[in-house]
């Protein structure tokens, strides 16, 4: 796992060695283990290496056999034996054993269109020499990131993260209000827009072709009306033959020249990961690692310790306290170059950090949530659709009843799930799931901003009429694609990038595995949620590998107490970046809207523990990026 960098020049001006230094510079953490740099005429590579497939060789930025074509690359390509033979026998010659090259000589083959054979996560770009190109590509689902701006002169830059655009003296560092609004919103700025005017995400499955000033964007996957498999007759057939193809995944995600171990939270995703790895590996062999917390409402580390214990993994726990916790939200807000109001980020970072003084790569159950219906709002959606066909006198009283439970700040207490579950429920399903993950509504925005927002949910409503357009026929498939297009690569991804890559571990997801994910697209919608069961598809499957518990227990997520914090330990924070007149100076909130927020929750009369955590995010990036 790497970190890369790079920019060409418009007009074929002389690119600046000392400016792409610099951006790559900012990426060490990505990439600890060696660094390179390329310049050539008007374009400059850089790149920040972590030392996975040949250690020893396979320094990057690296070249086809004529130094013609050459290559940053940030990620791994999972059907890497597979391609090589062929290649090397149309010809190609290869001088290390690391995945790279067979990219570059793979898109010596196929030109743009290499990408479609790709199974992997990556984010890369390619100079094409002979024909003065740039080409930018990013993986199907987005596991890996990859930034853009569009240069004066027709140049374009591009970056792992923004923090490195930002070394670029003609990438503007202004704060883009739409991309505030949208933040807000969705607790991450989605693709293909980020915080930075000027800055923008390359979604995932999508490639960027610069020629001669000229930008095109285009997707190549998913594609509308993708033709689907051959479906097993059964849903048993199914369940075993998704288990193959599962085992198939992890074997493939298993290639690694340095240590390697899985991520093991004690719920149904990890744990599967973990059964297929002890199906390929012996088990005490097999490295399992999960982090505990001493507030027992948070704490999952029993549940991933009898796995591991069913298993026979060798499994490394360690338990943290709320303060070591909190002790993280200073370094994490250093760097994370945009706002970012998933919490679990920290939990997610520490996790990386305990596994990453035992081994240097780790496989996650990332993935499975979105593909094959795991998330609780997708039961929400079944009681949404009978609470929208109650009268409304009958749904007025619901709120009000429910408005008049005690607040509870336990992790997802009674009256938090419900509160929240009206919040969306009688609004159209696209917007109901977002409304259930978000911090801010519409409506809410537009009492919170000085200014008129951007009207995100009719943006949201568009990208859900896109979905629907290409998925006819059915409501699930449809939410799970808007998932996939939104949470999966934005928070769940972006999450575990960061977290994970700022103490250099690379996480790796098999149940994204290319392969896979074709086949999971292919059955139908009932196999993955049905008979009032999430994931049934997933649960089938690991029935006899996994203890009954496992597959019985709620889906909770990693969760901390930050409904406790802010009202005690962050209270001192949220009053200093929250205070009145630092928002008046700001020009961008209203300081009695963001005031009642505080005072409600500190008063226990509302929890808002989403909204506020969302705003302190925003603040902290803020102070740091804008004003620091």
């Amino acid at each position: 796992m790497c970190g890369i960098a790079g920019f060409v020049n418009g007009g074929g001006r002389e690119a600046d060695r000392a400016i792409i230094e610099a951006m790559t510079a900012t990426l060490a953490h990505r990439g600890p283990d060696g660094d390179g740099i390329h310049v050539l005429g008007p374009v400059a590579l850089g790149h920040r290496r972590l030392s996975i497939i040949d250690v020893e060789g396979g320094a990057q930025p690296l070249a086809n056999e004529d130094d013609s074509i050459w290559i940053v690359y940030n990620g791994e390509l999972y059907n890497e034996p597979d391609l090589k033979p062929a290649l090397e026998a149309k010809g190609h010659r290869y001088r290390t054993r690391c995945d790279t090259e067979t990219l570059v000589h793979q898109y010596e083959e196929d030109g743009e269109a290499f990408v479609e054979r790709l199974n992997g996560m990556f984010a890369l770009a390619i100079w094409d020499g002979p024909r003065r190109r740039l080409v930018l590509a990013r993986d199907r689902m987005g596991q890996k990131p990859l930034y853009y701006a569009e240069l004066p002169g027709g140049g374009l830059a591009f970056a792992s993260e923004p923090k490195a655009l930002l070394q670029h003296p003609d990438v503007p560092r202004d704060l883009d209000p739409d991309g505030l609004a949208r933040y807000l919103f969705y607790e991450y700025v989605p693709a293909p827009y980020s915080i930075w005017r000027g800055v923008r995400k390359l979604p995932r499955g999508h490639v960027l072709t610069w020629d001669d000033g000229r930008v095109r964007v285009s997707r190549y996957f998913p594609q509308p009306g993708d033709p689907r498999d051959p479906v097993p007759p059964t849903f048993t057939a199914a369940a075993d033959w998704f288990w193959m193809s599962l085992r198939g995944a992890v074997a493939r995600h298993l290639r690694s020249d340095v240590p390697l171990g899985v991520f093991l939270s004690g719920g149904v995703d990890s744990s599967s990961i973990a059964a297929a790895v002890c199906e390929t590996l012996p088990p005490e062999r097999v490295h399992t690692f999960s982090i505990g917390f001493e507030d027992p409402s948070f704490d999952e580390s029993a549940h991933a310790r009898a796995v591991a214990e069913f298993l026979g993994t060798d499994h490394h726990e360690r338990t943290f306290s709320a303060e070591s916790v909190m002790e993280l939200l200073p370094q994490v807000a250093g760097w994370l170059d945009e706002p970012f109001g998933d919490a679990s980020i920290l939990p997610t970072h520490l996790l990386s950090r305990f596994a990453r003084e035992h081994v240097t790569v780790a496989l996650g159950g990332d993935g499975a949530d979105e593909l094959i219906a795991g998330y609780p709002t997708f039961e929400a959606e079944r009681a949404a659709r009978i609470y929208r066909g109650l009268p409304r006198p009958a749904r007025a009283l619901a709120e009000a009843v429910a408005g008049r439970l005690p607040v509870d700040h336990r992790n997802f207490s009674f009256d938090f799930k419900l509160k929240q579950f009206l919040r969306g429920a009688a609004e159209p399903p696209a917007l109901a799931h977002q409304r259930w993950l978000g911090s801010f509504s519409g409506p809410e925005l537009a009492r919170l901003f000085v200014h008129t927002p951007l009207d995100v949910e009719a943006e949201h409503a568009a990208l859900a009429d896109r979905l629907a357009a290409e998925i006819p026929g059915d409501p699930l498939g449809r939410s799970l694609e808007l998932y996939q297009e939104t949470y999966l690569p934005e928070d769940i991804l972006t999450k575990v990038d960061r977290a994970s890559m700022a103490c250099g571990l690379e996480v790796r997801a098999p149940f994204l595995d290319a392969v896979l994910v074709d086949e999971v697209r292919s059955l139908p919608s009932n196999y993955k949620y049905g008979k009032g069961t999430t994931k049934r598809l997933l649960k089938r499957a690991v029935s006899d590998r996994l203890p009954a518990s496992i597959l019985e227990r709620p889906k909770k997520g990693f969760g901390i107490p930050v409904a406790r914090w802010l009202r005690g330990p962050l209270a001192p924070l949220l009053d200093r970046l929250l205070a009145p007149d630092r928002l008046r100076s700001q020009g961008l909130f209203r300081p009695e809207e963001v005031a009642r927020r505080i005072r409600e929750h500190r008063d226990g009369v509302r929890d808002h523990r989403k909204p506020l955590w969302t705003l302190l995010m925003f603040q902290l990036w803020y102070e740091r990026w804008v004003e620091g």
